[in-house]
């Protein structure tokens, strides 16, 4: 019997990040985006008020 043992590198284990590489082409501040939310809520808010 062999003592040798075959060891697999523990970050790699068959996983692939492939976020790490991607970059959107649609780049959004994060500032434009409360406003938008802030913006739909307020929408809704009126919708329900019936004004």
């Amino acid at each position: 019997m062999s003592n040798e043992t075959i060891s697999m590198p523990q970050s790699g284990g068959g996983l692939i990040r492939y976020f790490d590489d991607y970059k959107s082409k649609i780049q959004l501040d994060k500032n434009w985006i409360i406003i938008a939310i802030v913006l739909v809520i307020i929408v809704e808010l009126v919708l329900k008020k019936g004004l």
